[in-house]
């Protein structure tokens, strides 16, 4: 019966002991798959000359942290204001209406592009912007304001800032 007893104690102790090595922590660290913010963004080829509506943003492509996918964004312009001749502007940043983004890769809708080609072409027409002109793209959740500040950018940005240059050539000269 001692024999017995021993062993079973035993078998516990050594059952408790050893364990299975894969349920303990490793000392290893692991680096995160994904890093920066939740999107990636990169112009699709480098601005071409002015549409009609006078300038051309080049199409936007997206991948995504699988882990961090949204259904809707929305895309903020900001450019530089040192080319401005006409009384500072009041802003130097749009921000346009969300619109539907599905998957971990792909790109911004083209007529969303369109759109916002055109909304910047009345911004920079109403500054009476001319020729070469730096802006800087991201895109940030769909919960964004219109007039939307630093501190809220940089809560829900979905993306760094990403420049360029582009060519604005208004298309109603008054300037």
């Amino acid at each position: 019966m001692r024999k017995g007893i021993v062993l079973a104690i035993g078998g516990l102790a050594l059952l408790a002991g050893c364990g299975n090595r894969q349920d303990k922590a490793s000392n290893v660290p692991v680096t995160p798959k994904w890093k920066g913010a939740p999107y990636h963004i990169a112009f699709d080829t480098q601005a071409a000359k002015p549409s009609p509506v006078g300038v051309t943003i080049p199409d936007i492509k997206y991948t995504a942290n699988p882990d961090a996918l949204e259904r809707r964004a929305t895309l903020v312009v900001r450019f530089d204001a040192s080319s401005v001749t006409k009384n500072g502007p009041a802003m130097n940043q749009m921000v346009m209406a969300p619109v539907d983004i599905s998957g971990a890769e792909g790109a911004l809708p083209a007529d969303y592009m369109a759109a916002a080609e055109k909304e910047l072409s009345k911004f920079l027409g109403a500054y009476c912007v001319k020729g070469k002109i730096k802006i800087s793209v991201l895109i940030a959740k769909s919960s964004l304001t219109n007039q939307a500040g630093d501190a809220e950018l940089d809560e829900k940005r979905l993306s760094d800032w990403l420049p360029i240059e582009v060519v604005f050539k208004n298309p109603h000269p008054g300037c």
